[in-house]
């Protein structure tokens, strides 16, 4: 379960708020819908922060579909305690845009599942049908939150974040190296990409584990 729920009154939780306060008056205007969440590398907490953001959104009358964009290492259906017989890969697949495969996991949060591990995720997430779905989607929901692979290792965040609103950083306290978070933050600009914050994951010894800033770095 996810520490939003598991643990509402916690310093971490009360994080979390605030960041879905922070997006809620930051697109106030209806700027930040789709927004992306990576990382420089892999075990530095992106998909932790993308479902406790999630939920946190879906608290309040927002509509919220959350999708796991991590074709080759999907792991929100596990998160979630989710099937992931059905998911984005093969949304994309049959490339139908009028039936979206989403599974409900409360009252306004729908979460789609990474599904079938495809031998091609790049060219998946940067197809014409997905920037259709994306486009649905935005009408459809109040926020698109898209869980996507360490920016470091594969272009896929690169890619959905060209497409996206904006994009959310998350990166590992006393574990993400500087050169990482500066590359990953040259990587996101090459695109355009609309870098709306980062959030630093980890910081028990400090009293909180998660800490936002909002920025233009």
């Amino acid at each position: 379960m996810h520490i939003v729920e598991k643990e509402p009154k916690s310093i971490v939780a009360e994080s979390y708020r605030t960041l879905r306060t922070n997006l809620q008056y930051s697109s106030f205007d209806g700027e930040y819908k789709v927004i992306v969440i990576t990382s420089p590398n892999p075990t530095e907490g992106k998909s932790t922060v993308a479902g406790n953001l999630a939920i946190s959104l879906s608290k309040g009358d927002k509509k919220v579909i959350l999708i796991d964009c991590d074709l080759r290492k999907p792991v929100l259906h596990k998160r979630f305690k989710l099937s992931n017989a059905t998911g984005l890969s093969d949304i994309i697949l049959a490339k139908e845009t009028r039936v979206i495969v989403g599974q409900r996991y409360n009252e306004n949060l729908i979460v789609i599942t990474g599904g079938t591990v495809p031998p091609n995720p790049s060219e998946m997430l940067g197809s014409k049908y997905m920037t259709n779905l994306i486009a649905a989607l935005r009408e459809l929901y109040d926020y698109v939150i898209l869980d996507t692979p360490p920016i470091q290792l594969v272009t896929d965040a690169q890619i959905l974040s060209a497409k996206a609103d904006g994009t959310i950083l998350v990166v590992k306290a006393e574990e993400t190296k500087k050169s990482s978070v500066h590359n990953a933050i040259d990587l996101l600009r090459k695109v355009n990409a609309n870098i709306i914050g980062i959030v630093l994951n980890g910081v028990e010894n400090k009293g909180n584990s998660y800490y936002y800033e909002d920025g233009k770095v």
